[in-house]
């Protein structure tokens, strides 16, 4: 004969319910969140002539940003050459800073000729990392190395020491500004790193762990010595 399961108690079936809905809840969300929270090239505006300085990490000041985009305005008029910076806040899986560079270099500007003079630098706030595009002229004055190192160095350098973005980009800009219009190369910024001189004085901290050094083994001879010498004593009194 058949054995029939017992219903489940009925204060059970409200929190299954209620569980069920929280899993799908959960499972929306992230179905419809994670994504939103990248950034895709279609995403970004399309190319306007006026911006200089596209911030969507919201990681430049707004003085500073005016500061670069005077700076790359100037450099335009003198030059020809057109440099403009895009900060992103999360990429797209599998994406990244040299990729999106690529794409939205090729997104924005759509022929040969108008990649030729254009400068594109990106960086991804999330991993600090960066990439950058030039066009063809743009290499007969700044060759790929030097591009590069503006990319990998000129930023990065100022984020290792902090994440120092206006930093970052200012050094940045001040050296693709020289590059371009034709002076010598300053190069990335130097590394500070910190380097401890060791001092003839003991600190503060030494001190205090050489006085209790010297307290922990005063208690262990006095441990071992006074049991010893009370024994001895005992021993003496008792042959008198």
């Amino acid at each position: 004969m058949r054995r029939l399961l017992s219903p489940l108690p009925t204060w059970v079936q409200p929190l299954k319910r209620f569980a069920l809905a929280l899993v799908a809840t959960f499972a929306i969300f992230q179905l419809f969140t994670v994504p939103a929270q990248a950034t895709s090239v279609y995403e970004l505006p399309p190319f306007d002539p006026s911006t200089w300085v596209l911030d969507r990490a919201d990681v430049i000041s707004r003085i500073n940003e005016g500061k670069l985009s005077t700076t790359f305005a100037d450099l335009a008029d003198k030059t020809g050459y057109e440099v403009r910076v895009v900060s992103i806040h999360r990429l797209d899986y599998g994406e990244t800073a040299q990729t999106f560079a690529d794409k939205l270099f090729d997104y924005w500007y759509a022929t040969p000729e108008a990649q030729a003079n254009q400068v594109l630098l990106v960086i991804d706030n999330v991993t600090n990392n960066t990439g950058i595009h030039t066009g063809s002229q743009v290499k007969t004055v700044m060759p790929d190395p030097i591009a590069t190192s503006v990319a990998q160095e000129s930023v990065l350098i100022p984020l290792q020491e902090g994440n120092k973005y206006n930093q970052a980009f200012l050094g940045a800009g001040d050296r693709l500004v020289a590059v371009l219009s034709g002076q010598a190369d300053p190069g990335p910024p130097e590394l500070v790193q910190d380097v401890m001189v060791e001092g003839t004085f003991a600190s503060k901290e030494d001190t205090k762990e050489s006085n209790a050094t010297i307290w922990v083994v005063g208690f262990l001879i006095a441990a071992t010595v006074i049991p010893m010498a009370t024994y001895y004593f005992y021993q003496w009194m008792g042959s008198r």
